[in-house]
């Protein structure tokens, strides 16, 4: 025997669709931002779960009312970013959609950073709070897991005050913990030493200047890379600062790069908490500055989380994975000293 549903639930169990359009001023954009064989609109319509029909100019969007309102907001964004001159490809698309998915609109035009090479847009409503921190504050500590932008947001935000006059250079920092105090048998001089350290910070800025450029402005002092110990005993001025791997930092080697802060100069402190190659028992300095200067006027803090990795989707679940494993790690600690006792 078939139950019947009450018609009450019946009700309850369909979802109302919604229907809106949208209809773009210049046509040569509009193919742009559709994408190559409607490229872009077919990868909204993944992500979103909403069904896209486009007439010339103009689109049809049917989904839920949610996701139709975040298709919206992310083609008017995109759209926007076309009209001023920028690209759109299949990464700016994902880009758009996690941001609007983050309850956040594209708002490409304010928080766009320029560079000689390229125009670097928020990947995540975060990115776009990270950029908004910068901007408005002297010292931001960036915490997090790799592959959410720390890094490369800092260093294209560093690039574009330099191109820009605003600063007179930029200075790079790493501790380079790996080396410990073996440095000395490492063959080559100082810089060759300390190069494989600072490697990430070469390729974030040969990704933003041409490579001529970077070698010149590396030349005549206006960027310069260089490891921790070599900041002691310097006020530094009119610059952008960057400490990148923060995590390995000791308490000490933190308070002494803080206190370098001259004038007009801006700090930008990175790192990864899940990441401390320090020997053990030593505290990290990262995570000394994050309790001491949680309520300090004019530093402000930027957590990132697995959810904010714009890499490949598999480092995100990755990321996700050891995460779980240290909190389950965490949990079970309590228990393992409480069987030791007994």
């Amino acid at each position: 025997m078939t139950k019947k549903v009450p018609e009450k639930n019946k009700a309850k169990t369909k979802t109302k669709n919604k229907t809106a359009s949208l209809t773009f001023s210049d046509n040569h954009l509009a193919q742009e931002l559709f994408g190559p064989h409607q490229a872009h609109l077919t990868q909204m319509e993944e992500l979103l779960g909403v069904v896209i029909n486009t007439r010339g100019a103009e689109i049809e969007i049917v989904g839920s009312h949610e996701s139709v309102e975040m298709v919206q907001r992310a083609l008017i964004g995109l759209y926007d970013r076309l009209m001023n001159g920028s690209e759109v490809g299949v990464d700016e698309v994902a880009a758009a959609v996690r941001v609007v998915v983050d309850g956040g609109g594209v708002s490409s035009l304010d928080l766009e950073i320029r560079t000689r090479k390229r125009a670097i847009s928020p990947r995540s409503k975060l990115q776009g709070e990270y950029i908004n921190a910068i901007d408005k504050n002297e010292l931001v500590f960036a915490v997090g897991p790799a592959g959410t932008g720390k890094t490369y947001l800092a260093v294209a935000k560093a690039v574009e005050r330099l191109v820009q006059g605003e600063v007179d250079r930029i200075i790079l920092s790493r501790p380079a913990v790996e080396a410990g105090e073996q440095l000395g048998f490492l063959p080559g001089d100082m810089r060759e030493k300390v190069d494989p350290y600072l490697r990430p910070l070469y390729d974030a800025l040969h990704d933003m200047l041409p490579s001529d450029e970077v070698m010149r402005r590396l030349e005549n002092g206006e960027i310069e890379v260089a490891p921790l110990a070599f900041m002691r005993g310097r006020t530094l001025a009119n610059a952008f600062v960057i400490l990148d791997e923060a995590q390995n930092t000791s308490a000490v080697q933190m308070k002494m790069f803080l206190t370098r802060l001259g004038e007009n100069a801006h700090m930008v402190v990175t790192g990864d908490l899940t990441q401390v190659d320090l020997p053990k028992g030593q505290r990290s300095g990262l995570r000394d500055a994050s309790e001491i200067l949680g309520d300090v006027k004019g530093v402000a803090f930027i957590e990132f989380g697995a959810a904010d990795v714009v890499r490949h989707p598999l480092v995100t679940r990755i990321v996700t994975a050891y995460d779980r494993a240290e909190a389950s790690r965490h949990a079970a600690a309590p228990y393992e000293k409480s069987k030791h006792k007994k």
